[in-house]
């Protein structure tokens, strides 16, 4: 009778629970005790979805549906779990040795860093050469014209980097930058050019060179192959295919970003001997100060947003003209009066595509949050460090709003020169 009862399987409540709940610390030991089994409320045991697949080369977990990587799969999950910790992830590393063809990019790298449109582009790259099989003779060469800030042309899929640093081609210079595109042209005769379709130069660079070498770009490209390019048209409803040309111009999302593979960046050599020509005809004399709340918000690069966590609102505009920054605002700020409506900020409000988004106050309501889903860099300052608009943000400053915005002014006067007296004579002027 004894053994009878032995052998009757027992439930443990506890364990089922803790395998149901996987943000519970013990769930991965739990799980892995009993080789991935899960009972459900029911008391049915049913397959534990999370247990299946294994650990790409960039971190993110794949599912192996042809089972070819079963074997190691079970290995690298129980690796990661009893690891307990981030481990890092080392990716593969895609060489071109002697390559024979060339596909070049010349991002826009705006504040000397490839944006999003640019990784789109250098996957595009990529993605042409897949098509045509040549993955181990065709590289992908990047221009970079003066200032570089940019440390991870590895991990974008820059197989050979062109950086011009001369200070001849910062600032505004189209001539000295075509000059040395008709140079890549002359020496390394490449597959294909690509450009960004953006006001940020590489719509003008790219008809400059299509102009001198006598070809007809692709504009408004956003599906290309080796074969064929569709083009948006001059209604949003009608698109242009035709054959795919040497030189395009791509929008954003034409391509996949490179994020499984690193590359070497190997530097190319260029001869920028200076040919005799006569003086530039443009002249660059600098950018215009403009007034930075005359840009309308879904133009702004840069915007400082104000919520319901703003007390000191003469503060906030006195920071937002020492930053240089276009003033915004949630709804609640607008609603109780501090803001006008043109600058709200949200799915009700402006969507908005800002580099950088400085958040002060601003807990994170879901239409706010889908109106900056486009921002690149979300900065956020508040109290409360469990709010939505924190764990968006790319960096957060728990801490008062007016003490951050305080130092903010007072460093960027000393960066700019402006001592206290000064700010203290222009608030008497104000006031006067």
């Amino acid at each position: 009778m004894t053994d009878s009862f032995s052998q009757i399987m027992r439930r443990d409540p506890r364990a089922e629970w803790i395998a149901r709940n996987r943000l519970h610390p013990l769930h991965d030991s739990v799980v892995s005790a009993n080789s991935g089994e899960v009972r459900g409320p029911s008391g049915l045991i049913r397959k534990n979805p999370h247990a299946i697949g294994f650990i790409g080369p960039n971190g993110i977990k794949r599912i192996d549906r042809a089972a070819r990587n079963g074997s190691i799969s079970g290995a690298l999950n129980n690796q990661k779990r009893s690891s307990g910790a981030a481990q890092e992830v080392v990716l593969p590393l895609h060489q071109v040795i002697d390559p024979s063809a060339y596909i070049v990019v010349v991002p826009d790298m705006t504040g000397g860093r490839l944006t999003a449109h640019d990784k789109d582009i250098i996957g595009l790259a990529h993605e042409l050469i897949a098509e045509e099989g040549s993955q181990a003779s065709t590289a992908v060469v990047v221009v970079c014209f003066g200032e570089s800030k940019e440390t991870q042309f590895d991990l974008a899929g820059v197989d050979r980097l062109l950086h011009l640093s001369d200070v001849d081609y910062d600032g505004f210079a189209p001539e000295e930058r075509l000059s040395a595109l008709l140079k890549v042209e002359e020496t390394y005769q490449p597959r294909h050019w690509l450009f960004p379709d953006s006001i940020a130069g590489g719509t003008d660079l790219a008809s400059r060179l299509a102009a001198r070498l006598g070809e007809r770009p692709a504009t408004q490209a956003w599906q290309v192959s080796t074969t064929q390019t569709v083009c948006r048209g001059a209604s949003s409803s009608t698109d242009i295919t035709r054959e795919t040309p040497r030189i395009l111009m791509v929008l954003e999302e034409c391509g996949n970003a490179i994020d499984e593979t690193r590359h070497e960046v190997l530097p190319l050599d260029l001869d920028m001997t200076k040919d005799a020509q006569g003086p530039s005809l443009l002249i660059d004399n600098g950018l215009m100060a403009v007034d930075p709340n005359a840009v309308p918000l879904a133009e702004a690069e840069f915007i400082l947003s104000a919520g319901n966590g703003i007390h000191n609102w003469e503060q906030f505009h006195q920071c937002a003209a020492a930053l240089g920054a276009t003033e915004g605002a949630s709804r609640v700020a607008v609603d109780d009066g501090f803001m006008p409506r043109a600058r709200q900020v949200g799915a009700s409000g402006t969507w908005v595509t800002a580099r950088v988004y400085l958040a002060v106050g601003i807990s994170g309501a879901i239409q706010h949050m889908q109106g900056i889903g486009q921002c690149d860099k979300i900065v956020a300052i508040n109290t409360d460090a469990g709010c939505d608009m924190v764990k968006r943000a790319d960096l957060a400053v728990i801490a008062d709003s007016e003490e951050v915005l305080q130092e903010l002014i007072k460093l960027t006067n000393e960066r700019n020169g402006i001592s206290a007296d000064d700010v203290l004579q222009k608030e008497e002027n104000h006031v006067a």
